[in-house]
């Protein structure tokens, strides 16, 4: 098999894949105000990059007149719309060739009914774009890590080594399983996701983020109330003792705002870390509180030279997630022909 290595989030793209929500036992009350907020997302990236939205079979219509015409809408079998988590990954191999490695999908341990759809997404994606697949028999979502494209990977003890996943792989079975298809030599274990982030079992992309080679940009509440005061501090302290695969000290850029809402009766916290990195911009998951604008400013900080756009996800964090939950990047294959 040819050397791939999965490239960092700001590296070149060639799209943004998305899937259309229509999960009625999940999202409940709010599946109009969802479906509004998806649309928004896609526009926010359209205007960076081309956006494909995958709408389960007879949502095709519904997609497009939500999304306008400025997305590409395509009908396949899914069963819920967390791409980030369910699409493939995609990785370069020196050369520039484009591959993606199809992991096992189980709805975050089996937490939704069904999830077969889900599972066979990733093989139906790329044989729809043409792109190679790369199988691999582990559990895996592409929430639960986050890489800089030259070997190093973050992930958390507490989705990685959660039993619900891969019961029968041990942390040195898991790192060999990253290493041997996502081409990282260097793996950094944080040992929290976010308290309140039951959904998915504490994914990284709730906590922190690569944002350029050797910086990180952390979760960092500044109330002693919040539920992740001391757990994020426990991380930070990880990544002040941790350098990269290539022996540097990380830069750590903290996000110290963080955004609890009131909707469809209870209270939700939107994370200002899960951001989609775009060509040239930055969509971030806000609140409409005031709070918003410092977090963006942070984020604006770690990602010169892109503009930073704020995307309303109160609906989208009731239902588990956010902004970068509901994406999954296409990078440019670099070949020259």
């Amino acid at each position: 098999m040819a050397d791939y290595r999965m490239p960092a989030e700001w590296s070149a793209h060639e799209g943004c894949l998305m899937a259309w929500p229509t999960r009625e036992d999940l999202w409940g009350s709010v599946l109009a105000e969802v479906k509004e907020e998806y649309a928004d997302v896609a526009r926010a990236i359209a205007a960076f990059e081309p956006v494909t939205m995958v709408a389960p079979p007879g949502h095709g219509n519904d997609a497009r007149a939500h999304c306008g015409d400025g997305i590409t809408i395509v009908e396949m079998p899914v069963d819920d719309s967390w791409f980030r988590d369910s699409a493939p990954l995609f990785v370069l191999d020196g050369d520039g060739n484009r591959a993606a490695v199809d992991f096992r999908f189980n709805a975050w341990g089996g937490k939704h009914h069904p999830w077969d759809a889900d599972d066979r997404i990733s093989a139906l994606l790329l044989e729809h774009l043409g792109v190679e697949r790369i199988p691999s028999e582990m559990v895996l979502e592409g929430g639960a890590i986050t890489v800089d494209g030259e070997g190093t990977l973050i992930t958390t003890e507490q989705c990685l080594l959660h039993p619900n996943r891969n019961p029968g792989l041990g942390r040195e079975e898991i790192e060999a399983e990253l290493k041997a298809r996502l081409g990282v030599t260097k793996i950094i274990w944080l040992p929290y996701g976010g308290l309140l982030d039951t959904e998915t079992d504490g994914h990284v992309d709730g906590v922190c983020a690569f944002a350029a080679p050797g910086t990180v940009v952390v979760s960092l509440p500044a109330d002693p109330a919040h539920p992740d005061y001391v757990r994020m501090r426990a991380n930070l302290a990880v990544l002040e003792a941790s350098t990269d695969a290539r022996g540097r000290r990380l830069e750590i850029i903290d996000v110290p705002q963080t955004a609890f809402a009131d909707l469809a009766g209870g209270e939700i916290e939107v994370s200002y870390l899960n951001y989609y990195i775009a060509n040239g911009g930055v969509v971030v998951p806000v609140a409409g509180l005031p709070q918003d604008e410092a977090a963006l400013a942070v984020i604006a900080s770690a990602h010169p030279g892109r503009k930073v756009v704020g995307v309303r996800a109160l609906a989208i964090a009731f239902g588990g997630g956010g902004v970068h939950c509901i994406t999954q990047q296409i990078p440019l294959p670099r070949t020259t022909g």
